[in-house]
């Protein structure tokens, strides 16, 4: 298993290809949630992931400051089916917070699906907002304050 932070232009094409066809699995497929899953802020996004050989086993994005929130952002969290249960998602979120601790000096906001509010708690965020529904998802936002 190995640990990559890439920004989007330093992606080779196929594991691209791969990193995107594995969000629209999880968040349009397998969430039942027809959005435009790939967006404008892939581009200055960093990306983050877990790959064992050519699977993408785990996936995030890293947004600085400005570009979703006044803080920094970590989303399009996820872990490949056949991953899962393993401590993936939490290796990957502690990776993220560190990259966002030693890049930005300002605290990290989430938009995290409800159901997720103690596996967010468990990393250090906080609930900062009343429950939402982000494309018919329940969603909370969290802070995290380094």
């Amino acid at each position: 298993m190995r640990l990559l932070i890439r920004s989007l232009k330093s992606i080779e094409s196929l594991e691209l290809y791969r990193i995107f066809k594995l969000r629209v699995d999880v968040f349009v497929v397998e969430q039942k949630c027809p959005y435009q899953e790939i967006d404008n802020k892939d581009i200055d996004a960093i990306h983050i992931y877990l790959k064992d050989d050519d699977n993408i086993a785990a996936y995030l994005r890293v947004l600085p400051p400005g570009l979703s929130y006044k803080e920094a952002s970590i989303g399009r969290v996820l872990v490949s089916k056949e991953y899962r249960g393993k401590g993936y998602g939490r290796q990957l979120m502690q990776e993220g917070i560190k990259y966002c601790n030693s890049h930005y000096s300002v605290s990290i906001k989430i938009s995290a699906q409800a159901y997720l509010e103690d596996f967010y708690k468990g990393l250090g965020f906080e609930k900062i907002s009343e429950m939402y529904l982000e494309d018919n998802i329940p969603h909370i936002d969290m802070i995290y304050n380094n």
